[in-house]
């Protein structure tokens, strides 16, 4: 998954956090809230880790619980990032990123059925 911003921007990917570091990363950012398991931070090479643009640790858990349908996630995650700290965090990751790549990590298996997709045109919409 690969997106340029609609007015320019970085170019957003999204990989999991266990690959390889590619030197084509860009800017590397975490956006899991919890910190991956098996992976020392220096070994991670992150860059930012917006907690901010993650989803809730309630939203999490009832996702990962099952309680909630995809569509259901989506759009509560959605309403979570129209809050004034993660627009400040968006704003302050883009101008870090500018017209380069912005890399977004997590540890899910399936990055395309969870958060990423969301944050990806959140942060698509921003630039």
């Amino acid at each position: 998954m690969a997106r340029r911003g609609t007015t320019g921007g970085p170019t957003i990917t999204v990989r999991r956090v266990y690959e390889p570091v590619d030197p084509d990363d860009g800017l590397r950012v975490l956006i899991d809230r919890l910190w991956p398991r098996g992976i020392a931070k220096a070994d991670a090479r992150l860059d930012e880790w917006p907690k901010e643009l993650t989803p809730s640790t309630e939203l999490r858990r009832a996702w990962h619980t099952g309680g909630l349908a995809e569509e259901v996630f989506r759009a509560r995650y959605r309403d979570e990032l129209d809050s004034a700290p993660a627009h400040a965090a968006r704003a302050a990751l883009l101008t870090r990123a500018g017209d380069g790549r912005l890399t977004l990590l997590t540890a899910v298996r399936d990055p395309d059925h969870s958060h990423a997709p969301v944050l990806v045109d959140y942060l698509g919409e921003g630039s």
